[in-house]
């Protein structure tokens, strides 16, 4: 399998067809994906539950806003800025794009426009369930699943379930409602929203009996797509809706999700850049130096992520102080 860059379209090319003796299920091994991507929710919800005895939601949210949120950020920069042949390959969107967001965001900011906060919620949303439908393709792709099909409805289950959990969450439908208003969205009536809600709930259903009656149809053929794929979108949608509906308070919620995301998140970046390190010779400099098997290097590695993130987290203490 050849993975094409993770800057340009997803998608993944077999080189030939997987062997059924050659079947890989797992990214690193059993207990480390079990613990690093699939099975991270059982290990964080008692973890927050302690922290929850020492410190308030606003604490809680605050600081992994800025260690994960705000950190997370710079394994891509890394690779964007210090990877001399993508650089060169995607020169000008790295360099025009982020001046194009600061732009926009200045703008919304001087002339006092709510509108982005409804933009930042919805690329929160599409940001969490692209990630989930990224692994389902690697998941898949390991076991040599490429059928269109099956990717489609892969990315459907993401995109209904995603939705539907924050469509029946009272508080997130109710403050996304409320942040519409505020934007000057023309009023819906209580009806239209609880038939709109119920209207999802089925669409969801429906999708999840469709991908149901796929995956056991491609099992019984022998295209088997990868079971380790069905257990992280369980343990993802699910650990979704726990964060959305059953939370006491949302602020613990989101920073829930999001370190499950961030620890996805920058141990796959750093998996994927170690192994361009050791195959491209042309790769040097820091990206090479951080990138590279050893345990120390871990270990800097999410030193640079708490110290990039620790700006966002004094900025914010800066900010409430005055």
């Amino acid at each position: 399998m050849q993975l094409l860059s993770a800057f340009s379209r997803p998608q993944t090319v077999p080189v030939g067809p997987v062997s059924a003796s050659g079947r890989k299920l797992w990214i690193l091994d059993s207990w480390r994906d079990l613990i690093l991507y699939v099975g991270t929710p059982l290990l964080l919800v008692p973890a927050f539950a302690l922290a929850q005895a020492r410190w308030s939601p606003q604490d809680i949210y605050l600081f992994v806003a800025a260690f994960g949120a705000m950190g997370h950020h710079l394994p891509g920069m890394i690779r964007a800025y210090g990877d001399r042949a993508l650089f060169e390959r995607f020169k000008w969107r790295f360099v025009f794009a982020p001046l194009f967001l600061l732009a926009v965001c200045t703008a919304f900011f001087w002339w006092d426009l709510k509108g982005i906060l409804l933009i930042v919620f919805f690329w929160g949303v599409w940001h969490g369930l692209m990630q989930t439908y990224g692994f389902c393709r690697i998941y898949d792709a390991k076991t040599g699943t490429f059928d269109a099909l099956t990717r489609r409805l892969d990315f459907t289950m993401c995109v209904i379930w995603f939705a539907t959990a924050v469509a029946l969450s009272p508080y997130r439908l109710s403050d996304t409602l409320d942040t519409y208003y505020m934007c000057g969205g023309l009023f819906i009536p209580p009806s239209v929203v609880h038939h709109g809600q119920q209207l999802i709930l089925l669409a969801a259903i429906a999708v999840s009996v469709l991908f149901l009656v796929h995956f056991l149809r491609m099992w019984i053929i022998g295209h088997r797509p990868n079971p380790v794929k069905v257990a992280l979108l369980i343990t993802s949608i699910a650990f979704w809706w726990y964060c959305n509906n059953l939370v006491a308070n949302i602020l613990v919620g989101i920073a829930l999700f999001e370190v499950f995301h961030d620890v996805q998140y920058l141990s796959l970046v750093w998996i994927y850049n170690r192994n361009r390190v050791e195959k491209d010779s042309n790769i040097g400099g820091f990206m090479r130096f951080v990138f590279r098997r050893s345990g120390s290097l871990i270990g800097l590695y999410v030193g640079l992520v708490l110290a990039y993130g620790s700006v966002s987290y004094i900025n914010a203490h800066i900010g409430m102080d005055t």
